[in-house]
């Protein structure tokens, strides 16, 4: 019953007023999560129910959404329409990254973050224009259908297969990482624990109705995260300036923060360009490119425009897209503003040893969640003895801004607690930021899934396979990915932006010169596309695993290519000796000595590895090219196939069986 409710034409054509009952449900568990917490009800009892309740409420709409239809799971039965997909698609990409990350990187590098905003945002421009409206044409359920189709064989299929799986694996342990967090500081688990915790409530949205419970799902997600993102931003603008619009007072808040810095002896400015030695120039500009044409890339995302009823709607859909991003993205550069406004008050307050436990236990809260997010003095700020100790041994009597070390993930979900808000508010802000992660990690986890099992198991191993058992091998290696990402998160890699920032130039790298080319160039082939995408993604994998744990540099001393001095070269050789003669308990400190320098002298042209597809992208696209121009050209059937899916109006250009 609950299966043919969801799917039915009587659930779409009711979607306003679904999500609207939905929408004022939710602000009226808000409501009542306030009364409650003035009535004396523990904070960790309201960060469950915040946290409980909104999860429950996503497996409900999950459950609800089963099917065993290949067209409902792969594709939501193609009958999204596009405002709703449009939504979906904000919630899909506004990750633990955007969410989570996004502020607190602008909190600490200043104009420097906005590389991340101008990317990500300006990246579906190129989605609209280049790729998504032709996919959709096309009809494919996933993007390797598309590249086995257009350049004829499973050989292209396999290659796409494992880029999509490089770049949405890396990218979904960053959100179940994300889960991890909030998890670990808003239900007092330990974080090894936490990760899985965030996994469970991934799973039971995806497993049992694929992209159809995603779909419903995230539009759900994005509800929750909106709300919980733009609160905490009107409150501090009322707060500081007596505008409840933070967008247009983050001027206000950037002059306070001039003044605050100048009062303290900060030298660097928030708003200065490059002043945080973030990025220079070259870096800045190269990840905004890699960023955008990431956008265009990832498998997770085009997938959303497979799962609308018309061309003409995938093309609306991503209009709907940009502006449900454009709130959040217009909101974070003011969000983080106003957050570092108030931390630089707190400092400017006077701030000590002897009062911190008054003025800011919270940072003890979270750096009991975790030792990393918030160190002062240089050791993390557990209590108030292990500040004033730390304190103690520098010669620090007054905390000043450089004495405090906040990560760069916590910003965001600590911020309320910063601001001296309700608890209430950093229980919804914690459930907006699981929404966020969890809604990407859906379709993350969907398209590796879908990827591995329909277009390895099915189109490559077993043509005949029944419905039944293609959904069940679907399920199951969800579930295998799942675990896998969620064992990597708890390892800690690196931080949030860089895991998604490294995804976004794998994509880059491996998969845009063959979706771009597919489209728009006729004589691209076969062998050109193959060649293409191989070399693209190894040399961007090279660049990123190199600059990133030091194989390159380590390759080219022991080949003898290194084009380092002398000096460095000496250094090299007396790095190695003291680890092959230290002593068992001594040696991985000098392996990461060694490490660092051979990512020191490994780098090319002083590109950090978040760009890396500055490197493979330029290279995809000439060695595909050069390879096409000296092999066959496509067949005239070939030809006019590309012809017909650059035509906005007619049919699917391939249809698949859905059932």
């Amino acid at each position: 019953m609950a299966n043919t409710t969801v799917s039915g034409g009587d659930f779409t054509s009711n979607l306003g007023r679904i999500y609207g009952i939905y929408t004022g449900g939710f602000i009226a568990f808000i409501i009542l999560m306030a009364i409650l917490s003035a009535m004396g009800v523990p904070n960790r009892i309201i960060g469950y129910m915040f946290v409980g309740f909104t999860i429950a409420i996503y497996a409900v709409i999950g459950i609800l959404s089963r099917t065993m239809q290949v067209g409902e799971y792969y594709v939501a039965g193609r009958r999204v329409p596009a405002i709703y997909n449009g939504m979906a698609t904000g919630a899909d990409w506004m990750s633990g990254a955007s969410f989570v990350g996004m502020a607190g990187t602008l909190y600490a590098l200043g104009y420097d973050g906005l590389a991340f905003v101008l990317g990500w945002t300006g990246g579906y421009v190129l989605v609209a224009v280049l790729v998504a409206p032709f996919l959709r044409k096309f009809g494919a359920y996933t993007v390797p259908d598309f590249l086995s189709a257009r350049y004829g064989g499973n050989f292209a299929r396999l290659i796409g297969v494992i880029v999509l799986f490089s770049c949405s694996f890396t990218y979904v342990v960053a959100q179940i990482y994300a889960t991890g967090i909030i998890s670990a500081r808003f239900l007092g688990l330990d974080f090894n624990v936490a990760v899985y915790v965030g996994l469970a409530g991934i799973l039971v949205c995806s497993m049992l109705g694929g992209m159809r419970a995603v779909t419903w799902t995230q539009v759900a997600q994005y509800i929750v995260l909106i709300i919980a993102y733009l609160i905490p931003a009107i409150w501090m603008s009322t707060v500081k300036t007596g505008v409840p619009i933070p967008q247009i007072m983050q001027g206000q808040a950037l002059q306070g923060i001039a003044a605050l810095e100048q009062a303290q002896g900060i030298a660097v400015g928030h708003a200065t360009p490059f002043a945080h030695g973030g990025y220079n120039a070259l870096n800045y500009f190269l990840l905004i490119l890699c960023l955008m044409v990431g956008t265009a890339s990832l498998p997770h995302v085009l997938m959303r425009y497979f799962t609308t009823p018309s061309v003409r709607e995938a093309r609306v859909s991503v209009a709907w897209s940009l502006l449900f991003i454009f709130i959040l993205y217009f909101t974070a550069p003011a969000y983080a503003a106003f957050a570092k406004w108030t931390m630089l008050d707190l400092v400017a307050s006077g701030l000590t040893p002897d009062n911190i436990a008054e003025k800011a236990s919270w940072m003890f809260r979270w750096a009991a969640a975790d030792n990393a997010l918030v160190q002062i003095c240089g050791k993390a700020a557990v209590d108030a003895a292990a500040v004033a100790a730390a304190c103690a041994e520098q010669g620090v009597t007054n905390i000043a801004f450089s004495n405090i070390n906040l990560n760069a993930d916590m910003i965001v979900l600590a911020t309320p607690e910063m601001a001296g808000m309700p608890y209430v508010i950093s229980g919804l802000v914690a459930a907006g930021g699981l929404a966020a992660a969890l809604s990407t990690a859906d379709g993350l986890l969907l398209a590796i899934a879908n990827a591995l099992s329909h277009d390895i198991y099915y189109k490559m191993i077993d043509q005949n396979a029944p419905t039944a058992r293609r959904l069940v091998v679907s399920r199951i290696l969800l579930v295998v990915v799942a675990i896998l990402a969620a064992y990597v998160a708890s390892t800690k890699p690196a931080d949030i932006l860089a895991m998604v920032s490294w995804a976004f130039s794998l994509a880059a790298a491996g998969l845009f010169p063959a979706l771009v080319l597919g489209v728009w160039w006729k004589r691209n082939n076969s062998a050109g596309a193959v060649a293409g995408m191989i070399a693209g993604f190894a040399v961007c994998m090279y660049y990123l695993l190199g600059t990133r744990y030091g194989a390159v540099g380590f390759y080219e001393m022991w080949s003898g290519l290194s084009t380092a001095s002398a000096e460095a070269v000496q250094k090299f050789a007396d790095l190695k000796a003291a680890w092959e003669a230290a002593a068992p308990d001594a040696k991985a400190a000098a392996w990461t000595a060694l490490d660092k320098h051979a990512q020191t002298i490994a780098s090319w042209w002083g590109v950090k590895n978040l760009s890396a597809a500055a490197f493979g992208l330029p290279v995809g696209f000439a060695v595909m090219i050069v390879v096409s121009l000296l092999t066959k050209a496509p067949s005239q059937a070939m030809q006019d196939f590309i012809e017909e899916i650059r035509i906005p109006r007619g049919k699917t250009v391939m249809e698949e069986k859905t059932a």
